[in-house]
């Protein structure tokens, strides 16, 4: 068995201040999570006792299957599995739909507490002689070499498939393989691993049998019955010796066609039920999530991050302690404007300091968007550590961050419109549209272009096209329309006051060093903002494309905090060095070098599909770069804004305690 990501302890329910800051603690023991997801808890009882407060019946549903090897998923009905004759499909919110997620009601019907063995659901036959028979069987083998994975829910929660890994340990998958094959020189997928009587040579065995085991803790107050904690199975392979009358023997089920003739598949399945009493309702997500990263590599993240965020802090206090305030002093000391002509250094520029940037509409532009973006990122996260966006409140995420945005017009066009008014600006209906239509125009041509590579793969996460269609009236009716009004009373507002004048004839700048050149600076000032978020970085793509559940929203949050002061102290710390040598072109250089940043998050996405993923097939290539084209532009934005707004700050704060003349 190849080895899985260690466990990881649950949280525990802390004071309101603790989940604001940490959202996950690691204890000694599992602990109960947090959820506020809106969600009530379901209660179950037996066929002779239920009532409108105790339903009887247990419906299991399937969701879309996916692979680490490939980035299409595909819909349950896109596979010839037994399907429902009769259901309602839950409603899907924005998020899941973005996601690919596609739940509908399947042919697994239990009754709470009610055992059954090797209970027959359907049975397909196929001829191998027919080419529609045959391209189904195809499909199945190559989902298999792939290592397509199902998806059960069962009361809102993932089945699990449990097994051990190395060093003892047990890992708990929210989901299991279609089947296994055995290589011509005789290699096994994991799946394949679980059973011995998978041996023969370039065989595919297919898991058309399921052992469900059902747990549950019985409610000790209120209405009687039972609570769903945990829903565990096992998949297996069986030719079933009857396969009218199926009895779970024979051996596995091989659909590998090496016989022309008719194959017939039987899909079983056995239940059974036990009582837990440790668990309950409100921790039942704590079995999954302990097999999460180990948190000690999250407190390392952590100190990691800090140690640099003191370095750099120490630095700036430094600079703005001592050498400022020595500066200050001595300039303000000066009687004639001789002494001050024998001075070097950034008292110099400050008749150039507040001059207008080139490209002054591109720059307002990238900071409307971005100032967007952080108070999305911000309030997501600041729920997501409140519990909100849990698990168990599927697609919520990703729902909360795109109606955030589409709230979030307003600050993007007053931003916008403030600075370049203040760059001096006066196309005013030009810097209105570039901020509605710009940057949301790029993502949404690449996420467009994405979509139509997944429709010609007919995968699941294609987005339809009525919900494309009410993404861009949020866009169009929603988001533009509050930009609009951002800029309305961004541009009614009067300029920004700058505490020094700007001369009309633009100083000479003198020759940099290669360390002060803009391009040195600017690389260099990415590579302390990516060292804080690294590590965390490893963890948001495993659950992006390695399809494991993301839950550490606590130290998420703390990252963040962390990326905005890091971002923000090296950029200043860089801006006092250029301002010395006597360069003020500080505003595109102070975006850039923070925004630089999100070139090494392009850097290390390129090497970890290289090193850490078996994705393969041009079409699952072009989809994985094309969507991390769009996470780093994204950080891109995000990043420069921050770097930006504090070298203004910087800026603005030692020019207003300089006499000049």
């Amino acid at each position: 068995m190849s080895a899985r990501p260690p466990s990881q302890r649950g949280p525990r329910l802390l004071p309101l201040l603790s989940l604001l800051l940490l959202g996950t603690v690691p204890g000694p023991h599992p602990g109960r999570a947090f959820y506020l997801p809106g969600l009530a808890p379901v209660n179950f009882c037996t066929e002779d006792k239920k009532s409108d407060e105790c339903k009887a019946e247990i419906e299991l549903f399937v969701n879309r299957l996916d692979s680490v090897e490939s980035v299409l998923p595909y819909e349950y009905t896109a596979f010839d599995f037994c399907q429902a004759s009769e259901g309602k499909r839950p409603s899907e919110n924005l998020g899941q739909v973005l996601f690919g997620e596609r739940i509908e009601p399947s042919p697994y019907k239990f009754t709470f507490n009610r055992m059954e063995t090797c209970k027959l659901v359907c049975t397909k036959t196929y001829n191998t002689e027919k080419a529609e028979d045959k391209q189904k069987l195809d499909f199945l083998k190559k989902s298999m070499l792939l290592n397509y994975q199902h998806h059960w829910i069962v009361d809102n929660m993932p089945v699990t498939w449990c097994y051990d890994v190395e060093d003892g340990q047990r890992f708990c998958n929210p989901g299991f393989p279609i089947g296994c094959y055995i290589t011509d020189k005789g290699h096994a997928k994991d799946a394949c691993v679980i059973s011995s009587e998978f041996h023969e040579r370039d065989t595919f065995y297919i898991f058309n049998h399921v052992d469900i085991k059902i747990y549950y803790h019985v409610v000790e107050t209120g209405s009687m019955g039972a609570r769903l904690v945990a829903a565990k199975l096992e998949p297996k392979s069986f030719k079933h010796t009857h396969i009218d009358k199926p009895d779970c023997s024979g051996p596995p089920m091989d659909i590998s066609n090496k016989a022309s003739g008719e194959i017939k598949i039987a899909y079983t399945y056995s239940i059974s039920f036990e009582e837990e009493k440790n668990i309950r309702w409100a921790s039942r997500w704590d079995y999954i999530l302990e097999s999460m990263p180990h948190t000690h590599i999250q407190w390392f993240s952590i100190m990691n991050s800090l140690v640099i965020v003191l370095f750099l802090s120490g630095m700036v206090a430094m600079i703005m302690l001592r050498t400022l305030h020595k500066d200050i002093a001595r300039y303000n000391q000066m009687d004639s404007t001789e002494d001050a002509q024998e001075e070097f250094g950034w008292k110099l520029v400050h008749g150039d300091i507040f001059r207008p940037p080139r490209k002054g509409m591109l720059l307002s532009v990238f900071l409307g968007s971005g100032t967007q973006i952080l108070i999305m990122t911000f309030v997501t996260l600041f729920f997501a550590c409140l519990g909100f966006l849990s698990p168990a409140n599927r697609g919520a995420l990703m729902t909360c961050a795109v109606v955030l945005w589409v709230l979030l017009g307003t600050p993007a066009g007053y931003v916008a419109a403030r600075f370049y008014k203040s760059f001096g600006g006066e196309k005013w209906k030009t810097n209105v549209l570039l901020t509605s239509f710009l940057c949301p125009g790029i993502v949404f041509a690449d996420f467009f272009i994405m979509n139509l590579i997944l429709w010609g793969e007919g995968s699941s996460a294609a987005i339809p096209f009525g919900t494309l269609v009410a993404i861009l009236a949020l866009w169009f009716c929603i988001s533009v329309p509050l930009t609009f009004i951002g800029a309305y009373f961004g541009f009614k507002k009067n300029a920004i006051e700058h505490p020094v004048r700007t001369n009309q004839i633009p100083r000479q700048i003198p020759e940099q060093s290669f360390y002060t050149k803009p391009l040195p600076g600017i690389i260099m000032g990415g590579i302390l903002p990516f060292g804080c978020i690294f590590i965390q970085l490893f963890f948001i793509l495993n659950s992006i494309w390695s399809h494991q559940m993301y839950y550490m929203f606590g130290f998420l949050f703390l990252v963040f905090i962390i990326l905005v002061i890091t971002c923000s102290e090296a950029t200043i710390l860089l801006c006092y060095f250029h301002l010395c040598a006597e360069d003020y072109h500080w505003q595109w250089r102070s975006f850039l070098t923070s925004g630089f940043t999100a070139v090494y998050f392009l850097i290390y996405a390129i090497h970890y599909f290289f090193s850490k993923l078996q994705i393969t097939g041009t079409a699952s290539t072009i989809l994985y770069f094309g969507y991390t084209m769009i996470m780093v532009l994204i950080f891109f934005l995000f990043t420069g804004t921050i770097g930006f707004f504090a070298c203004f700050w910087f800026v603005t704060k030692i020019y207003s305690v300089v006499k000049v003349d």
